[in-house]
């Protein structure tokens, strides 16, 4: 294996290990909550707190905090929090205390999202940037090979097959054992961090043959700028810890943002949570039977065996199309990075339609299931889309050398611009999980006055 194509795959895995121990606490918790609260608590709770603190991160981080980025200290601080966290969910069992956990998991998990997305920005040329993301660097002919990753995002779609499967295999140990044992997994980032990323500078000169180092132990900032002179080093590094972006700088930066990249992710996060907390639930039919339906009775023996169905399907289809950049296939073009949440929009109206009142005779249940099947994938399709093509793009989006008057600045600028992505889709998901819960019980009082009692069952 050459020198090249070494270095592209430790970055390649490190960065699809950070996606996926990143977002597998939060659907460990997720996938625990009927575990972790009493019967009598809404369920929702734990959602709200698994998603709300992260939020909070993904703002004071991107749009207060100014300066340079430590990123040894923050990936470092994240992985501490996320072991407190996970250890106050297995170690105490009264409420208050498993939500103040959730929340310190779910602060580090979104102060990492944007903690990781901000480092792929530090790796030169801009495609090295951006094959952190997503992007594939396909080898030269000559070496008779090509080399196809899954990175950050495919990472994170792989955390909901993984996480769901993980607590499927735990949950027989009980919460503190199974929380427990989860919480060694954030140890996996530092680990990750220090000894398997290979180092920006390898990447600055990709003609040259340059053998794999490790980030040192001591590096808190990243370096992207040539620092070859070494006499003027010092003189650099303190006079760029007094540069950074203003509030004026980051509200210019974001102004031609807002359409462009964090308005569709915001309504792709919104509509697909909205369908996924509040639609999918209702969406229960009657149990096929095997005479009929020799397939589905194989799949579906009760029920309660729906909802996790589409969830499954969901998490499947989202982790091949966050995959999608990485297996080759090029990117959606700008200007086609609103439709993933126009299709998902109208997918979140027939599927309520659906629900409410049915498209299909209720004596051919197979055809109703069949068709839901089809649309939830769609939608995981979608989101994925959505997802993994603009955080691709505004990561290729460099400004014209001969504009830069501070390079420390135009770095900063990089890691705001792509930080503030995280908090576009949080406010979705976050709004999503307000509409929820209306949703699912005006779909449930319909389906109740066309005779259909299934979800009063569950």
């Amino acid at each position: 294996m050459t020198g090249e194509r070494r270095l592209l795959l430790k970055l390649g895995l490190s960065f699809f290990i950070f996606g996926l121990i990143n977002n597998v606490l939060y659907v460990i918790i997720l996938s625990a909550a009927l575990d972790l609260v009493p019967p009598s608590t809404p369920k929702g709770i734990i959602a709200f707190c698994n998603i709300t603190p992260g939020l909070i991160a993904n703002f004071g981080w991107s749009y207060i905090l100014r300066g340079k980025i430590g990123y040894t200290r923050r990936i470092v601080g994240c992985s501490l929090l996320s072991f407190t966290g996970m250890l106050a969910v297995a170690l105490h069992e009264s409420l208050l205390s498993r939500l103040l956990g959730i929340c310190l998991a779910s602060f580090s998990s979104g102060l990492g999202s944007i903690t990781y997305v901000q480092l792929s920005t530090t790796y030169s040329p801009a495609a090295i940037g951006g094959h952190s993301i997503g992007r594939v660097q396909r080898i030269p002919l000559a070496t008779l090979c090509s080399m196809t990753f899954s990175y950050w995002s495919s990472g994170t779609g792989a955390a909901g097959l993984f996480g769901a499967f993980l607590w499927w295999k735990l949950r027989g140990l009980g919460v503190e054992t199974g929380i427990g044992i989860s919480s060694v997994l954030p140890f996996v980032l530092p680990f990750t961090y220090f000894v398997l990323l290979p180092a920006p500078a390898a990447f600055l000169n990709p003609t040259a043959s340059i053998a794999y180092s490790a980030l040192p132990l001591d590096d808190t900032e990243i370096p992207t700028n040539d620092t070859s002179e070494g006499s003027s080093l010092l003189e650099n590094e303190y006079k760029s810890e007094s540069i950074f972006l203003t509030t004026a700088d980051k509200l210019r930066l974001l102004r031609p943002m807002v359409s462009k990249y964090m308005l569709p992710l915001f309504c792709v996060y919104l509509y697909e949570y909205t369908i996924n907390q509040g639609i999918a639930p209702t969406l229960l039919y009657p149990v096929p039977s095997p005479e009929r339906y020799s397939l589905l009775s194989k799949i579906i023996h009760s029920v309660r065996d729906y909802y996790p169905l589409w969830q499954l399907v969901y998490q499947i289809t989202v982790f091949i199309s966050r995959s999608t950049i990485s297996l080759g296939i090029p990117p959606v073009p700008v200007r086609l990075l609103p439709l993933p949440a126009v299709v998902q929009f109208a997918i979140l109206i027939t599927l309520a339609y659906e629900s409410a009142f049915g498209i299909f005779s209720e004596d051919y249940e197979g055809r109703s299931i069949v068709f839901v099947f089809v649309l939830i994938s769609i939608e995981g399709i979608c989101g994925g889309l959505s997802y993994v093509n603009v955080f691709y793009r505004i990561n290729q989006e460099r400004p014209n050398p001969s504009n830069v008057e501070n390079k420390e600045l135009e770095k900063q600028a990089r890691e705001f611009k792509i930080g503030s992505l995280a908090f576009s889709d949080g406010c979705g998901i976050l709004l999503a999980s307000l509409l929820a819960m209306p949703t699912e019980i005006e779909l449930c009082k319909l389906q109740v006055a066309r005779g259909k009692l299934l979800c009063q069952g569950l």
